[in-house]
């Protein structure tokens, strides 16, 4: 028990850094615990947000709703960054060259600080436009704007956030990204709801004061990061005499991130299709839709932290020289992921009929949510082998590979199927939905094939 204690309690701290030899379990262990706890935080925050919305009017979360599928272009571009970030720190761990792994840090951010400028001028300037296209009516255009306004206009925060927990997670200090995550989330938590409802001092903002609360918490939760990083009390140290641009470290960034870019691009991109399809069926079918995938966010969450961990540990292992413990650790990860996701898509499918209404009362909306909510039941556990070997392609550096399987599973079965089946077959939400289930499958399937293959250990970065 005494050892069970200590191991919890070093995974919380962030003890160790390097997980290049001794036990693969508690290697997973001490990565996991704390990306599954940020991630489980990330992923309350989002149905904290929901609940509070949705008591603003069906058309504040359908606005959130559009807004997301398209800010998602955002969080791509940050998310393939990271990876890019995470494999190139988490290698020159593993290799026992700290140093190199800051450099590649400080070019991460300069990129990452350019690309969220354009962007945030962009979407702010032309954020009616965007929800026009996206399909939503002028009521709601009129009424809910200033959401989508705020949201690409702190956009940097977004980006910045991501980038340094990769930062953090590919040098092994998991327990520093978890943290900052939790402060940032907490404060989202606790001003969503004075700023919406304008409680207390606070101004009444309606889906606005979401935005705004947002973006106060993501801002505290980077200025937290950069003081951790220029203290340098984990493996990566920023000092000024980094904070300068290295353009031949820049282009080699560039080129790995370029494939955790893009597949995170086809992802979200196909997110927009499907989202634009729905709209054709009202804002309740938005709504629900919305609210079922906040549902689903939650639960997928401590997936997608056990997913980091598998990037990690390929990561630093392949940069120690050790392919197969890479592998073994990626297979055990995958497992532990798959018996989770089997026992989340029971409890998510027995119970839906009683949490979609919690979020709203409107029969339309709960149909909807509740129809959502079952079908992506489906391809859930089969999923959890997709996600984990995809990042640990991307620990390894090969970022390419998920990219191409992306386009296959969600540009040309996803879209063309959720097309066909809601608008051709008049299956209607039902349609968008079993169009996801199946190509989520499938891309598990060819991704577990690929791995396999093991042409990922061969990656230089």
């Amino acid at each position: 028990m005494s050892k069970i204690i200590s191991t919890l309690r070093d995974a919380i701290t962030g003890k160790e850094q390097e997980f290049t030899t001794g036990s693969i379990n508690r290697a997973i262990i001490l990565l996991s615990i704390p990306m599954v706890l940020e991630m489980l935080m990330e992923g309350l925050f989002a149905l904290v947000d929901a609940f509070f919305v949705a008591k603003v009017s069906v058309n504040a979360v359908a606005t959130v709703g559009l807004t997301e599928s398209v800010i998602t272009l955002v969080y791509s571009l940050a998310i393939g960054l990271s990876a890019a970030a995470t494999a190139m720190v988490a290698r020159r761990v593993g290799e026992a060259h700290p140093a190199k792994a800051a450099e590649a840090a400080v070019q991460a951010i300069f990129l990452a600080t350019g690309i969220s400028v354009v962007i945030g001028v962009t979407g702010f300037i032309f954020s009616e436009d965007i929800l026009r296209l996206m399909g939503g009516n002028e009521t709601l255009i009129r009424d809910c704007s200033g959401y989508t306004k705020i949201m690409f206009g702190s956009n940097i925060v977004i980006m910045l956030i991501f980038l340094f927990n990769a930062v953090f997670r590919g040098a092994g200090n998991a327990a520093y990204a978890m943290w900052v995550l939790w402060l940032s989330n907490c404060i989202n938590i606790v001003l969503d709801p004075m700023l919406i409802f304008g409680i207390g001092p606070f101004p009444e903002l309606g889906v606005q004061g979401a935005a705004v609360a947002t973006a106060i918490g993501r801002t505290t939760g980077v200025a937290l990061q950069l003081y951790l990083l220029f203290r340098g009390v984990g493996v990566v140290k920023l000092a000024g005499q980094k904070l300068r641009l290295q353009w031949r470290l820049i282009t080699r960034l560039v080129k790995v991130a370029a494939g955790g870019t893009g597949q995170y691009l086809i992802m979200s991109a196909s997110w927009i299709f499907l989202m634009r399809i729905i709209a054709q069926f009202g804002s309740e079918s938005l709504a629900g839709y919305t609210i079922a995938l906040r549902i689903i966010i939650f639960t997928f969450m401590p997936v997608w932290g056990l997913s980091n961990a598998a990037a990690t540990l390929t990561g630093q292992n392949l940069g120690a020289g050790k392919p197969e413990r890479a592998e073994i650790s990626s297979w055990r990860t995958a497992h532990f992921t798959m018996f989770f996701l089997l026992i989340v898509s029971v409890v998510l499918f027995t119970t839906a009929n009683w949490t979609i209404p919690l979020f709203n009362t409107n029969p339309e909306v709960i149909k909807a949510g509740i129809l959502t909510l079952k079908i992506f039941c489906a391809s859930y556990v089969l999923f959890a082998y997709g996600l984990v070997f995809s990042q640990s392609f991307n620990g390894a550096g090969d970022t390419r590979t998920p990219t191409l399987v992306n386009f296959i599973c969600f540009w040309l079965m996803e879209i063309p199927f959720g097309y066909f089946f809601a608008m051709e077959l008049g299956w209607g939400l039902a349609g968008v939905c079993w169009a996801v289930a199946i190509s989520e499958a499938a891309l598990s399937v060819i991704f577990i094939v690929l791995f396999r293959r093991g042409k990922w250990k061969l990656v230089k970065i």
